[in-house]
């Protein structure tokens, strides 16, 4: 008998995953506070990851990596790809973006006078006067110059602008008194018809204890209802395809797909159909070598084969497609939720091959999930 303790009750997949370890009868859910189990089930603001694996007799696991947050807060993820050579040599699939901190005469913040090294040294750095050189080439060239101001650990729509007035982004970033991505809008997307809108891709990532790298066969197409107007970025259910925002502002919300979600089956037919191309020839490639890329560049700094515990974690990428038919990372989400449909077989998945894989069950009792669910990258 297994034993594991849940620190976390509003995750919904980790709910899901401990209905099923329970099912097994060969786990038992314990007091959140005792020491003494096999798997924490944690919250991943707060985990005692120094006091794991130091009970005796018992091999001890927790459902996040320490420091996968290089990768799940969006200020960290344009630090690690500016300043990781295996990145910065070859990211061509991430928007132009800067880092930029909240400031004013009391609250003075590093600029990177020395560039690359400085940002690479420096937990707090801005790059203001980057961005502003950036964006007055760019205005000087013609280019487009539309550009989206993020809360580095925002979510659900929160603390989001986009404007195409440099002013107005730093303004609004001083006002709202923390950390912000400013990062170049994706003005040319893929849209889906009929209706003429945007959407994006959640895809999720299993990392197993061992570092095996897992994506989920199954994905979707987060839509908007309504349609993509170059003309008004004040229109955020034009361009923010966040099931917040969509469902809370837009009279047409579920119009074109139930829950503004397509799945991928759906949208390879529409691909086929529209275009005359295949999702997995065109698109999931892209998304597997930049997930792989991503993964694999912090291995070294999040991997815990040498530690006296185990990890595994769930990802959620999300991404954007361009009317080229080019690959974009946006974000990645280091708890992501799932669509209610996918509860049941990914949660199984992720019993199967991180949990299972460490603490394995009965052979009458373990039913491997099958290949096709997970594909390992």
């Amino acid at each position: 008998m297994y034993t594991f303790v849940v620190r976390d009750e509003n995750s919904t997949v980790y709910a899901e995953v401990a209905k099923i370890l329970i099912a097994t009868g060969q786990w038992k859910r314990l007091k959140r506070d005792n020491p003494r189990f096999n798997l924490m089930l944690g919250e991943r603001n707060r985990l005692p990851f120094g006091r794991l694996g130091h009970e005796p007799g018992l091999v001890q696991m927790v459902n996040y990596y320490r420091g996968a947050d290089k990768l799940c807060r969006k200020a960290s993820l344009v630090k690690l790809i500016k300043t990781n050579s295996e990145l910065s040599d070859t990211c061509t699939w991430f928007p132009e973006s800067f880092v930029i901190y909240p400031t004013n005469e009391k609250t003075p913040v590093t600029r990177p006078r020395n560039g690359l090294q400085e940002l690479i040294n420096s937990s707090r750095t801005d790059e203001r006067e980057e961005f502003t050189i950036s964006f007055n080439q760019k205005k000087e060239s013609g280019e487009g110059n539309v550009w989206i101001a993020k809360s580095s650990s925002g979510a659900k729509g929160e603390g989001i602008l986009i404007s195409s007035d440099a002013t107005e982004l730093l303004d609004f970033i001083d006002n709202q008194g923390q950390v912000h991505v400013i990062q170049k809008y994706l003005e040319n997307p893929l849209l889906l018809e009929p209706g003429h809108r945007k959407f994006d891709i959640r895809s999720w990532v299993l990392v197993d204890p061992q570092y095996n790298i897992y994506l989920y066969r199954e994905g979707v197409l987060r839509t908007s209802s309504e349609p993509y107007n170059d003309s008004n970025f004040q229109d955020m259910t034009s361009h923010l395809t966040n099931h917040c925002i969509q469902k809370e502002h837009s009279k047409n919300y579920g119009r074109y797909e139930e829950g503004n979600e397509m799945f991928f089956e759906e949208f390879n037919k529409y691909l086929d159909q529209s275009f005359n191309i295949n999702l997995e020839n065109t698109i999931l490639w892209q998304i597997k070598e930049i997930i792989r890329s991503c993964l694999i560049c912090i291995e070294p700094s999040i991997s815990t084969k040498y530690l006296p515990y185990q990890s595994f974690q769930l990802f959620g990428f999300d991404f954007m497609v361009d009317k080229d038919l080019k690959v974009w990372l946006i974000e990645v989400n280091g708890a992501p939720a799932c669509a209610q449909k996918l509860y049941a077989e990914l949660c199984k998945g992720i019993v199967d091959l991180a949990i299972s894989s460490v603490f394995p069950l009965s052979e009458t009792k373990q039913k491997p999930t099958e290949d096709t669910i997970f594909i390992k990258l």
